[in-house]
């Protein structure tokens, strides 16, 4: 059947004019004033997205929060479902989001956003934690920081997935770290830094303790969980979910499901939301987001698009409305709740099981000290270069020069200082190292014509400082915090280096995979020239 905007003006109506900001304390979430506990009904809200918070094959996304038109049409469609939360993956936070973020206010649903979008994410193939990614994520907070519906954020979705990637947590640990604190530093409302992860059997305890181990200051303020092992008309048992609820009984922080709604077997029953909002569970877990509002490929959709003022409700909208209609969990009193699990996990050890190092992790990333360096290189890579090239040069020069000041290793914490600037910056350190290191002969700076002698910056003052603490490797302790553009901060490296020619085998030129083999390549090549002579 079609639902137009009519139908819901009532409800929105008597909605909510403005809401009560949600707080944490201990493992729970309550509304700010009035003490009520508060739990998660969520429905995941943003097209062309696949589950895993990728797009389907697209760089491209739309932006649910900045479509008023959608929003108008959708809102009163997703209060019918009891709606309290929505959960997007990518907004644009130079787009305008007022009148989306006061429908929703109005109709009393929270947004928990990530952090990310499709082109601009940790990547767990090559991961790092730089000053593109860190100015992206504090974009998004200082946008939705001035509503009070906004809920919190997801600092990543799924980076880790096999124990192969799990050495990209400590990145996006650094992440959950560093936007924690910059929420406080700009005086912001309290609002909490997640992090959403797969169901792996394999990974599944190590990523939850390591998360939430070592100090409050790095760990996270809420852990979702992306589970689809409940299909069909499962069990509480068979479905996994005792096990989870177990698991997490002394957790923290609060959890929650940031993505469930498994449809092997279709039409979905949504016979797990019983339980999740049950007495076994409901002391444990906060609720959960039910994948997803809109009808895509992949098949999970609980409304199709008719036009751009109705949709169309599928047998899954029914089965779900009839199930969430009766979660209604009681929860505890704020003011008299006391939380008894406080402890932090125990961090995992680096192991053939898991592979992050919780300590030390990335360092924050620093704009000053990389426009520091990058104004005082004296070779650079040229701008007619496609950064789709940079790969192949940085596997070049590595060949002739120790790479270890753009290190990145989560698994050894070691982390050279500028290894959290932008690509091109990094590039244009390596270049410049090494044609220093020849005495600034032109000759080294040419590389098939792909970079240029240019004038540089002598580094006076706090950029002299900076660069002196990264020192001459591009490793050390950057300690001071000087003011700035988005992306400023302290930064900090375990990395030591003696400034020589790399070995073959090095362990420590961690500039990605690709350019890693590449480097090592070229290295036994030089060798063997060398040799031949």
């Amino acid at each position: 059947m079609k639902l137009s905007l009519a139908v819901g003006a009532a409800l929105l109506g008597a909605a909510l004019a403005d809401v009560d900001p949600i707080v944490i304390k201990g493992s729970k979430f309550f509304y700010s004033s009035n003490n009520t506990q508060f739990y998660i009904r969520g429905v995941a809200y943003q097209q062309d997205y696949s589950s895993n918070g990728t797009t389907n094959g697209s760089t491209s996304y739309k932006d649910p929060l900045a479509d008023a038109t959608a929003c108008k049409r959708d809102v009163p469609i997703m209060q019918e479902l009891r709606t309290n939360t929505i959960r997007v993956y990518a907004i644009d936070p130079t787009a305008n989001h007022t009148e989306c973020m006061q429908l929703l206010s109005d109709a009393g649903i929270y947004v928990i956003s990530d952090l990310s979008d499709p082109s601009q994410s940790i990547n767990r193939d090559d991961p790092t934690w730089e000053t593109t990614l860190y100015s992206r994520y504090t974009a998004v907070i200082d946008e939705l920081a001035q509503y009070n519906n906004t809920f919190g954020f997801f600092a990543g979705n799924e980076v880790s997935n096999t124990v192969d990637t799990t050495d990209a947590s400590a990145f996006v640990k650094a992440a959950v770290r560093d936007m924690k604190t910059y929420i406080k530093q700009k005086g912001y409302r309290t609002m909490g830094v997640g992090y959403a992860t797969n169901d792996d059997s394999t990974i599944r305890v190590h990523m939850a303790n390591y998360f939430n181990c070592e100090s409050e200051e790095n760990s996270i303020d809420f852990w979702g969980y992306n589970i689809y092992s409940w299909c069909g008309d499962s069990s509480y048992s068979a479905s996994g979910y005792k096990d989870r609820t177990e698991e997490f009984a002394n957790y923290s922080v609060p959890v929650f499901f940031a993505e469930y709604g498994c449809n092997e077997v279709q039409p979905r029953q949504f016979t797990e939301v019983d339980a999740l909002y049950g007495d076994n569970m409901n002391s444990v877990w906060s609720g959960g987001i039910v994948y997803m509002y809109f009808q895509e490929t992949n098949d999970y959709g609980l409304v199709s698009i008719v036009d751009s003022t109705s949709v169309s409700k599928l047998a899954d909208f029914t089965s779900y409305s009839k199930h969430i209609a009766s979660a209604t969990p009681s929860g505890v009193n704020k003011a008299s709740y006391t939380p008894t699990n406080t402890a932090l996990q125990s961090c995992p050890a680096v192991n053939t099981a898991w592979e992050a190092t919780y300590t030390p992790l990335p360092p924050t990333p620093n704009e000053n000290l990389c426009g520091c360096m990058n104004a005082a290189a004296g070779c650079v890579v040229k701008d007619s270069v496609d950064s789709d090239d940079y790969a192949d040069l940085f596997s070049l020069i590595c060949g002739y020069t120790a790479c270890t000041g753009v290190s990145r290793n989560g698994t050894t914490g070691s982390y050279g200082a500028y290894g959290m600037c932008s690509p091109k910056q990094q590039l244009n350190f390596l270049l410049n190292k090494y044609f220093m290191e020849q005495d600034s002969a032109a000759s080294a700076c040419n590389f098939g014509g792909s970079a240029t002698v240019t004038s540089t910056t002598k580094a006076t003052g706090t950029c002299a400082n900076l660069m002196s603490q990264a020192g001459t490797a591009g490793t050390g302790t950057v300690t001071s915090q000087p003011t700035g553009a988005s992306g400023s901060g302290s930064s900090a490296s375990s990395s030591t280096s003696s400034g020589l020619a790399p070995t073959t085998g090095s362990t420590m030129v961690t500039v990605g995979p690709v350019q890693f083999v590449a480097y090592i390549v070229t290295a036994v090549c030089s060798a063997l020239f060398m040799i031949m002579l």
